[in-house]
């Protein structure tokens, strides 16, 4: 049977150095925790993430903390690993234990003691301290990872075509790392499409819109996106102005992410240029604007003209023909009988 590891528990907070609108939340999934290990006689949740800074060659150490607050024996798998964006929505997410990491995951130098499996007794936690060995060939800018408890029983089945497959879940705590240097944040907004689901008569009901869009990271730090949606018809008229808003999410290095904004009263007809433009709070300067065009046709009102229109045009050219015909028409020849 495959085992698949599932993903969960991940919403942690950055600091307020880098991302103050965001808060902090515990790596907890209600029957185990991980949490960076609290000084004594401090509470489990004095720290809720991992943040450390340190020049290229450096080692940082630390220790993390594995709480188990069930009733039951747990037995874990412990790694680290590195962080990404999923592409659709933008949540944060740590790889799976099957993929290797290639970033500040490979900094992370673990006990000998967790090489193997760890296990926490009910209601017990266990502490264990690693290290960041940071290369010397590390790159200035932000680098986001975890370190990773993987509950090492299957808690279900599911079925994937043919094939059972065994789930796992797993709870990590972030670990952001900086590295100093130039700081060049970098955020693009690409790919700006919009579809539309219009009525079947048009002006009965609202016509509905999707517009998606991308978010790409282009710098060396984390940004935390805010997004500005508007859209005019012709003649510069305002169809559609949503104010900048807060997207509450972390756009980590080097990532791109899909994002949808809904519009369910979108024109039925007009010609509309919809603009998305985006910027972070924490860097004033950052801005990137993306547009397109569409054209908001009623095509079931106008298919509906377009025949009825046809047919006129086809009747009047078969009365013409009609007409024409008539005229044409030889006399008939007269009764030579009668004549006589």
């Amino acid at each position: 049977m495959r085992t698949r590891t599932l993903l969960l528990g991940l919403l942690l907070g950055l600091a307020a150095l880098l991302l103050p609108a965001l808060p902090a939340t515990a790596a907890d999934n209600g029957t185990w925790g991980v949490f960076p290990t609290p000084p004594a006689g401090a509470a489990m949740t004095d720290r809720a993430y991992f943040f450390h800074q340190g020049e290229a060659g450096s080692t940082i150490s630390d220790s993390a903390t594995i709480v188990n607050s069930s009733d039951k024996e747990l037995t874990f798998q412990i790694f680290a690993t590195d962080a990404v964006n999923t592409p659709v929505g933008g949540g944060f997410a740590l790889l799976p234990v099957e993929t290797k990491p290639k970033d500040v995951g490979t900094w992370v130098v673990l006990p000998p003691e967790t090489r193997n499996t760890v296990t926490v007794p009910p209601k017990g936690r266990k502490d264990f301290p690693f290290s960041v060995k940071v290369p010397a060939d590390a790159t200035p800018g932000d680098h986001v990872g975890g370190i990773v408890a993987l509950n090492t029983a299957v808690e279900g089945i599911q079925q994937e075509g043919k094939v059972q497959v065994g789930v796992k879940r797993q709870v990590g705590a972030r670990l952001y790392f900086r590295v100093p240097g130039p700081v060049t944040p970098g955020l693009s907004v690409e790919d700006v499409k919009v579809s539309r689901a219009a009525p079947l008569l048009p002006w009965v009901k609202d016509s509905r819109a999707r517009i998606t869009y991308s978010l790409v990271n282009r710098g060396n730090v984390v940004v935390e996106p805010k997004v500005t949606v508007s859209a005019e018809g012709l003649f510069g008229r305002r169809v559609l102005d949503r104010p900048s808003r807060e997207l509450k999410l972390v756009l980590l290095p080097g990532q791109r992410i899909q994002l949808t904004e809904d519009w369910a009263d979108a024109p039925q007809s007009d010609w509309v240029t919809v603009d998305i433009t985006a910027g972070a709070s924490a860097y004033p300067d950052l801005v990137s604007s993306s547009a397109t065009d569409f054209l908001a046709v009623p095509w079931t009102a106008l298919g509906a003209l377009l025949i009825l229109a046809g047919a006129a045009v086809a009747a009047r050219v078969l009365r013409r023909r009609r007409r024409a015909a008539a005229a044409e028409r030889p006399e008939p020849a007269p009764d030579l009988a009668e004549a006589r």
